[in-house]
């Protein structure tokens, strides 16, 4: 059964998320590869590629030379951790992003891990949701081009000359990766959306949508995105596609942010959020997303499947997105 086979209620817009490009993938050149990925996403449809931060690439340039390359596509980044960068070095990477790609970058930002931060850096975990207000009350101005100094009391930014970059056009959209309470709402007065991940159509349609929202209208500001992420793989064997599953999302499980999120949706275990399964079970799950608020909706973890069943989700995510 393919999608045009499934009743069609909401449009949907469906990314995907670029593969974490490990080393045990054998693969000879990172931007070529991402560059591959990104041209056979384009011809199947999907209007967005985001990519990750780990410790090895730089999300933002990858994503950056990849837009360069496939020039009908958006990138983005999902997500790079505000720590340790500056904001006025993130803006600046940003900026050239969005000019290197002639207007087709989004900036996905999350608040970073606590033993991450501590661990591999050697320095303090600010607390998080003053230091996003604040980052993202240094941050907005300087994406605008503007020089505006920010005093806070977990970062201070005073740019010394001009911000503007050439070609850094239309304003970048910052989407944060909240899912908490306190976040959804400086995510909701400052930023341009959110990027859960993990949160189920419950979750969303009880507690992110409405919340985030909210903070928004107060605000005065536009409606949202709510660009929910979502592992899934279309496959005819499901039982080995779960297992994948199994070993990759076991990591969620003891994140105390996550596993809350999780419960909130009343599920045991990350790989109980997992689609898995042919076009229609697939394609019936990322609706209940849309249904449940999500204006978007990315596609992650095809990486963990069979190479056919990745190629099978990524053409389900573009049909999804021309059809509907």
């Amino acid at each position: 059964m393919t999608v045009t086979d499934i009743e069609k209620e909401k449009t949907v817009h469906v990314g995907v998320a670029m593969p974490q490009f490990t080393p045990e993938e054998d693969v000879k050149n990172v931007a070529d590869r991402a560059t591959e990925l990104a041209a056979e996403a384009e011809q199947q449809g999907i209007g967005t590629v985001w990519f990750n931060q780990g410790a090895a690439h730089d999300a933002i340039v990858l994503a950056a030379a990849v837009g360069r390359d496939v020039p009908r596509i958006s990138v983005g980044t999902a997500v790079v951790p505000m720590h340790p960068r500056h904001p006025q070095l993130l803006a600046s990477a940003a900026k050239t992003a969005q000019a290197v790609t002639r207007g087709r970058f989004r900036l996905g930002l999350g608040l970073g891990a606590p033993d991450l931060l501590t661990h591999a850096y050697g320095l303090p975990y600010p607390p998080p949701i003053t230091h996003l207000r604040e980052y993202l009350g240094a941050l907005r101005p300087l994406l605008d081009g503007e020089t505006t100094s920010f005093e806070g009391t977990t970062l201070q930014s005073h740019p010394v000359g001009p911000t503007a970059v050439a070609g850094a056009e239309p304003e970048i959209p910052v989407i944060v990766a909240a899912m908490g309470p306190q976040a959804l709402r400086v995510a909701g007065e400052l930023a341009d959306g959110t990027m859960p991940f993990l949160a189920g159509p419950r979750t969303l349609a009880g507690h992110i949508v409405p919340r985030i929202t909210e903070a928004a209208a107060r605000a005065g500001r536009p409606a949202p995105r709510v660009i929910a992420s979502v592992p899934a793989i279309v496959t005819d064997d499901v039982e080995q596609a779960r297992a994948a599953a199994v070993a990759r999302l076991a990591f969620y499980d003891s994140i105390p942010s996550y596993r809350r999120i999780v419960e909130r949706e009343g599920a045991g275990r990350a790989v109980d959020l997992a689609l898995i399964g042919d076009e229609a079970t697939v394609a019936a799950g990322l609706r209940r997303y849309a249904e449940a608020g999500a204006t978007e909706i990315t596609v992650a973890y095809t990486d963990i499947a069979r190479e056919e069943d990745r190629r099978r989700t990524w053409q389900l995510a573009g049909e999804l997105t021309r059809t509907t």
